[in-house]
């Protein structure tokens, strides 16, 4: 197969893309949609999040039920306090092993294939490949790892212990 430039718009002007030029979009595709962070600090790409009162949102996590209901997964680097950027509701998120190490619970290497995340009981703004088991916690599925750096976003109904 054939590798291709793709089109883009340079001064009016449909071209192909200039060699050495990179192309500014969210990687990974799937859905999005631009939040504003209401936490206090940053959050980073990878980090499950719920819609708060005022309409933004914070790190979600699976022992409360004003927390447990994740909106979508932060989709770049990172979104400073009061910040706004996307985050994905659906499809392919794409970060390094380092930035999966960050939100992963026990993790160290990245993503592991093939293995489904949870929304994280004990800590807000994580996910785990261990559901929760205590009553009164909610088994939020946040997603399927594809690869080491990808992961399917596909959140599940919550189920509460």
């Amino acid at each position: 197969m054939a590798n291709r430039k793709p089109l883009v718009i340079i001064g009016g002007q449909v071209q192909q893309l200039p060699a050495g030029d990179t192309i500014d979009a969210p990687q990974g595709g799937g859905d999005q949609q631009v939040i504003t962070n209401d936490e206090a600090g940053a959050i980073v790409i990878g980090t499950p999040v719920y819609m708060d009162a005022n309409d933004g949102v914070k790190k979600a996590q699976a022992n409360a039920s004003g927390t447990r209901k994740v909106a979508g997964i932060v989709a770049v680097a990172s979104i400073g306090a009061a910040g706004q950027g996307p985050f994905t509701v659906g499809g392919v998120i794409t970060a390094t092993t380092t930035q999966w190490d960050a939100v992963v619970v026990s993790g160290s290497g990245g993503l592991i294939k093939d293995t489904t995340y949870y929304l994280d009981a004990a800590t807000a703004g994580k996910i785990t490949a261990t559901a929760p088991s205590t009553a009164g916690q909610y088994v939020v599925e946040v997603g399927t790892g594809l690869s080491t750096t990808e992961l399917l976003v596909r959140v599940q109904k919550d189920i509460l212990l």
